[in-house]
């Protein structure tokens, strides 16, 4: 995988434990084991795979891509670096590293940043957004049937990788994907593209 936003994830995961060392300083309601329990891991891959497709707190992906219209794809806010149509195969290509990166040693990132992000700002043709819409889909559905495998070890090294997991792969996938949705859902609603308007 490519340096995409590894700084994002440590920071998830810095934050998170800062949440868990601030939460044991509370009264707790249960006592924990300490250990990882098939059930909590069962929980876990459930959470996980749970935020692949939706979200408690933000607009799914299925939103944030739904009822764009044509004509508004590739257009352009003022002070905004990206297109509706580059914020999506953004987000595309990127899953799609993170999953390749997780399953197959021999996968090749593409080149940082440059190979992340459309070469033009408008769709090549009208079915290239639904393609990428699918495409996207297929692959958080890879993500989420990996990450609910039961064979799946969430938490080992990935032999290919510097001592990366699947568990932090798909947090990663999460955390970009929520940034990167929050900013199409802004240019959207700044295109007076937004469904709700």
């Amino acid at each position: 995988m490519g340096k995409l936003d590894a700084d994002v994830v440590e920071q998830v995961i810095e934050g998170m434990s800062r949440a868990a060392k601030k939460a044991s300083s509370k009264p707790a309601r249960a006592k924990s084991t300490g250990t990882a329990t098939p059930d909590s891991i069962n929980q876990l891959r459930h959470q996980l795979a749970k935020y692949l497709e939706t979200s408690e707190a933000h607009a799914s992906w299925r939103d944030a891509f739904a009822e764009m219209p044509p004509e508004l794809r590739g257009a352009k806010v003022p002070g905004s670096p990206h297109t509706p149509w580059q914020m999506l195969e953004h987000l595309r290509i990127a899953q799609w590293d993170i999953l390749g990166f997780s399953r197959d040693a021999n996968h090749v990132s593409p080149d940082f940043p440059k190979g992340y992000w459309a070469e033009t700002a408008a769709p090549p043709n009208e079915s290239a957004w639904d393609a990428s819409v699918r495409n996207f889909h297929n692959d958080a559905e890879s993500m989420r049937k990996l990450i609910l495998d039961p064979k799946t070890d969430l938490f080992a090294k990935i032999p290919h990788s510097e001592g990366k997991t699947i568990l932090r792969e798909a947090l990663l996938i999460i955390d970009h994907n929520a940034y990167h949705l929050g900013q199409l859902v802004l240019l959207r609603r700044l295109l007076d593209a937004w469904p709700t308007q």
